[in-house]
């Protein structure tokens, strides 16, 4: 896994809109540091780094980020009390055709 990705999973998930700025401007930074593609493990690994909210559009490119590995990363349903982010990753990847719902 590149250093890069490593740093920023290591911090943990996303924080939330009333996190400061000086703390959400470092979290975009590090994510921003992040080039894709990633490979299967770094998507597996940023998946957990969701956070409450988007993030003023931050958990958005962390999707996307995901999204540039190798797909799909969620291949189950997640439960319903599960980040409402890996809904979208999950959905997305049934809406593209990369996952045969029963």
């Amino acid at each position: 896994m590149r250093p890069e990705v490593q740093a920023f999973v290591h911090v943990g998930p996303l924080p939330d809109v009333d996190a400061g700025e000086e703390e959400i401007d470092r979290r975009v930074e590090q994510l921003h540091a992040i080039c894709g593609p990633v490979t299967a493990e770094e998507a597996k690994a940023l998946v957990p780094c969701f956070g409450p909210d988007d993030c003023y559009g931050a958990a958005w490119t962390l999707l996307h980020l995901i999204e540039t590995g190798p797909n799909p990363v969620l291949t189950t349903q997640p439960d319903l009390d599960v980040n409402e982010w890996h809904h979208r990753l999950y959905n997305r990847a049934v809406f593209g055709g990369l996952i045969q719902t029963p």
